[in-house]
């Protein structure tokens, strides 16, 4: 009986160690995350979007982070056209909204082409240190300027979707609440990128271009 009650409470002090230790990790983590998300301009969802790809067995790196944050952005991107394509669908089964249709249209084609912005930058920033540093400042431009114009892309698209008379009120919040989170994931990767290109400029001692000129 004694042995049994011994073993009980050698099971149980072992789950709680490994709780804590779980638990010290995770807190360990969003210390982590908070320091390299706060040059983000919305920090809370930088961390939100980061944290689950936080394991105890290490931190990940300014490129890792990087990269998930254009990762991120870009399945969010693709899951707001499919639901931009699935409400104009349900458009197009109406004559009285070809206004409507004329709306959602233009943004599907926005949120398309930062789709493909997105894609290309993400493919960009895997190429930095492959084909040597002196092509690291094209990728550079290249990864800020497809974001960038991603990012323009969704802040249209809301305008377009405000302004131009989606009926439902529940549809049009639905679709800006969307497009925002694309907005805001992509606002977020440019924070993450420039991160890490200044971390990668330190390590290889390339100089920033506003300090050479």
């Amino acid at each position: 009986m004694t042995k049994i009650i011994l073993l009980s409470l050698l099971i149980i002090s072992l789950t709680i160690l490994e709780f804590s230790t779980i638990v010290e990790s995770r807190s360990r983590a969003r210390m982590y995350l908070e320091l390299q998300c706060r040059s983000a301009l919305y920090p809370d969802l930088c961390v939100q979007t980061l944290l689950p790809y936080v394991t105890k067995t290490g931190l990940p790196s300014s490129r890792l982070l990087a990269e998930i944050s254009l990762a991120s952005c870009l399945s969010k991107a693709r899951f707001t056209k499919a639901y931009l394509n699935m409400v104009a669908k349900k458009l197009n089964e109406t004559e009285v909204n070809l206004g409507n249709n004329q709306a959602i249209e233009e943004c599907i084609q926005q949120i398309n082409d930062g789709v493909n912005q997105i894609t290309q930058s993400f493919k960009e920033l895997q190429k930095i240190g492959k084909d040597g540093d002196e092509n690291f400042m094209w990728h550079e431009t290249n990864v800020q300027t497809w974001v960038s114009a991603a990012l323009t892309d969704a802040t249209t698209c809301i305008d377009g979707i405000l302004m131009g008379g989606i009926s439902s009120k529940r549809e049009q919040a639905m679709i800006k609440a969307r497009l925002l989170n694309v907005k805001q994931l992509a606002s977020n990767s440019l924070a993450m990128f420039s991160h890490f290109t200044m971390r990668y400029r330190a390590s290889r001692g390339i100089k920033n271009p506003q300090i050479l000129s």
